[in-house]
């Protein structure tokens, strides 16, 4: 099985195991992902799976976790069923530990620019380079900045810094990640941009899964608006008749859908008591209402088992046998060859690409917005969703007391 290598917060080295009973492993394009771990705590360095360590997976420095959680049990069977159960979340985590603080002169942190600039601006801000030093996070750094992304002008004030950083991603198609740097012997927070792989371009080679083709299953499919907004009503500053109100989406009829948004918090008077030109104030409303509607999105999103490649085939079964790139001399394929696209090299994390199921009627171009890697005694799988993730508890409950709120502040 793949090997994990331990660390220290420093990056110092405590231990390698590969002879664990199971782990799995969620890596996520816009939020953050998780690990589990079960081992027998007889095994070599199951000491150094403490909390505030750090997990990397193999020689994969973007594949790494923070421990968060460590559980045991003992039963009549003795030492056999002792195993630790290890949870772990990705190093992105250190984001979630932070609030967005708008500097002292003004009540909100403003930030317009390209969506990785704004990105990193509320980290370096509020965890690099704080101005309360008590806050900074000295294993932390930023990668440099290309302004990569669109365009976006955002607004934040008292929100967790790690849920700003998954709405831009969410709104911009800009990934985010923290990877370990051995010779800094620093953890290294940057943004990426997927490649587009579907069938629907010409730069770079396609990459289609379907069922017909043998290269992914056990697909599960939701299309559904239970959840979907289009058209906003953006509220500022003022009262009754006298508040400013702009309308964001252009829907109309049947297929509009409407939300109300509070944005009483966007100023109309600077900091030097003048007044802000009204097409600042309206394009800062305006951006709000997109922000707002993209956290009630239509949930369309595939989840799938992805076939993965082997390197070898059983030559008495088969008169032919394939490499893992080609077939050699082909007169069939078994099941487990099926893929002839390779993980993190045909496609990754972030990438747009082509699912098809003909008999479902479904053809869907979709980033992969998570990849799930599971490694046990019978075996590697490899399981991923395209589209919109699947929407959380935590996230509907989010969305009702952000409802509730608005009804208690109109």
């Amino acid at each position: 099985m793949k090997p994990i290598r331990i660390f220290t917060p420093d990056i110092e080295l405590l231990g390698e195991i590969s002879n664990y009973e199971s782990l799995f492993f969620v890596r996520s394009f816009h939020g953050i992902g998780d690990l589990e771990l079960r081992i027998n705590r007889y095994k070599n360095y199951t000491d150094t799976l403490q909390k505030g360590n750090i997990i990397v997976v193999g020689n994969d420095k973007h594949k790494c976790y923070k421990i968060e959680h460590r559980a045991i049990d003992l039963d009549e069977a003795g030492k056999v069923t002792e195993n630790w159960l290890i949870k772990a979340l990705e190093l992105k985590i250190v984001t979630s530990e932070a609030i967005a603080l708008p500097p002292s002169h003004t009540a909100n942190d403003n930030k317009s620019a390209s969506a990785e600039t704004v990105m990193k601006h509320y980290v370096n801000g509020n965890i690099i380079n704080p101005v309360d030093p008590s806050r900074k996070v000295a294993e932390l750094v930023l990668a440099s900045d290309l302004n990569r992304g669109p365009h976006i002008s955002w607004q934040s004030r008292f929100k967790v810094v790690a849920e700003e950083l998954s709405e831009m991603s969410s709104l911009t198609g800009v990934g985010w990640g923290v990877r370990v740097d051995y010779a800094l012997r620093k953890l290294v927070l940057d943004v990426a941009e997927g490649r587009d792989l579907s069938v629907n371009q010409n730069v770079n080679s396609p990459v289609i899964f379907s069922p017909q083709f043998d290269n992914i299953k056990n697909m599960h499919y939701v299309d559904s608006d239970l959840n979907y907004k289009n058209v906003a009503y953006v509220a500022g500053q003022g009262e009754g008749v006298d508040r400013r109100v702009i309308v964001v989406g252009t829907d109309t009829g049947w297929n509009r859908r409407e939300l109300f948004v509070d944005a009483r918090d966007i100023e109309e008077i600077d900091d030097d008591e003048n007044p802000i030109p009204e097409h600042i104030i309206i394009q800062r409303l305006t951006d709000r209402g997109l922000q707002k509607l993209a956290e009630y999105t239509q949930e369309k999103f595939l989840e799938a088992q992805i076939m993965t490649p082997v390197k070898t085939v059983d030559i008495e079964k088969q008169t032919h046998f394939a490499t893992q790139f080609q077939i050699v001399e082909s007169v069939k394929v078994t099941e487990a060859f099926a893929s002839s696209f390779v993980y993190e090299q045909d496609y990754d994390l972030g990438d747009i690409v082509t699912i098809q199921n003909k008999d479902w009627g479904v053809t869907l171009d979709a980033r992969i917005t998570e990849i799930k890697e599971v490694y046990e005694p019978g075996g590697f799988q490899l399981e991923a969703t395209f589209g919109n993730s699947r929407p959380t508890l935590i996230s509907k409950i989010k969305q009702e007391l952000a409802g509730m709120k608005t009804e208690l502040t109109r």
